[in-house]
This record gives C-alpha cells, sequence and structure tokens, in this order.
C-alpha cells in the first residue's frame, strides 16, 4: 500500500488537482496545506495585519518572503499531524533561501519516498511560460515568483521524482504516478 505522497511544485502546477485525484483512486485523504497552512503560522505568532502591511508594500515577494518562517514549520506540524493521504503543498512550502529552513523540511521529508515534483516540462522557461498563462491573478512583479521557484533547487534536491504534466490530462498524469509509485 503506498503511504504518504507529497505534491511540490510551483503555482498553478496542478498540486491540488492531481493530489484530489490521487485521494480519490487511492481512498485516502487530500490533505491540502493551503486549505490548513493559516492555523499552523497562527500555533507561532504570525501577524496578519503584518502580512497585509507587507503585500501592500512590498508586493507578493515581500509576503512570501515573511511566510517563510511559517511556511518550515506548517510542513513540519502537517507531516507529524497527517499520515497515509496525499499531501499537496503550496508553491512556497518547498523552497528556501535560508539554509536552516531548508534543513528543517528537508530533514522531515528525507524519510517519505513519494515526494513528487510537478512541473510542465523540463525546458523551465517554457515552464514559466505555461504556468503563468495558467496564473493570471499573479501580478507581474520583481522577481517574477514562478520564475524563482522554477530556478531554485530546493524543489529538485527534495523531491523523489518529477513528473511532466504538459500535454496530459490531470487523470493521466495521475495514473502516470500511480505506476511510478508501483
Amino acid at each position: 500500500m503506498v503511504s504518504d505522497i507529497i505534491l511540490i511544485g510551483p503555482m498553478g502546477a496542478g498540486k491540488s488537482t492531481i493530489g484530489e485525484l490521487l485521494a480519490n483512486q487511492l481512498g485516502i485523504p487530500q490533505c491540502s496545506m493551503d486549505e490548513l497552512r493559516l492555523g499552523y503560522y497562527r500555533e507561532i505568532g504570525y501577524d496578519e495585519e503584518l502580512a497585509k502591511q507587507k503585500r501592500e508594500t512590498g508586493g507578493l515577494w515581500s509576503l512570501c518572503q515573511y511566510w517563510k518562517p511559517f511556511e518550515a514549520y506548517a510542513v513540519e506540524r502537517l507531516l507529524s499531524e497527517y499520515k497515509n493521504c496525499v499531501i499537496d503543498f503550496g508553491a512556497g512550502h518547498s523552497v528556501y533561501e535560508d539554509t536552516s529552513l531548508f534543513q528543517r523540511v528537508e530533514k522531515v521529508l528525507e524519510p517519505l519516498p513519494n515526494v513528487i515534483l510537478l512541473l510542465p516540462l523540463p525546458d523551465l522557461q517554457e515552464s514559466l511560460q505555461i504556468l503563468n498563462d495558467r496564473n493570471e491573478y499573479i501580478p507581474d512583479g520583481s522577481p517574477n515568483i514562478n520564475e524563482y521557484f522554477l530556478s531554485h533547487p530546493s524543489n529538485y534536491l527534495l523531491a523523489k521524482f518529477t513528473v511532466y504534466t504538459k500535454g496530459k490530462t490531470p487523470q493521466e498524469t495521475c495514473n502516470e504516478i500511480l505506476n511510478l509509485l508501483g
């Protein structure tokens, strides 16, 4: 029986959609970090007013930087609390500049064999274009947040497998993952 499946990747990669299909097909729960994260963030002093201020003054990039310690904590908490499920991370929950935060996440993911990076395709520029087209609501900013997520090494270091989604339906991608995991 397949144990936890962790889906990581940039915004718009299909983590939640594929996660739902996998969970339904395997008959196990889906845990979406985007739905659970704020509860975990609040446990260690997340300030929603400060987050709002950072978003207004520095944009999405500033907000994402504020989230980093909270994201690492949320990964640790979620993985300690939920077992035998499909977990889809938020885009930032697997990308860290700070070495100590990265090592914390690496430590909790290391024993888990099914950490899967979802990307449109190996070509990062074409992947970026596809992801940006999917995420029209993301304001153009500097830096482009998905460009950062694609170019940063964290996802590639944490993933045990990479699955490319371009030209596949979500169900085809789900089937590929199930075949990959045996």
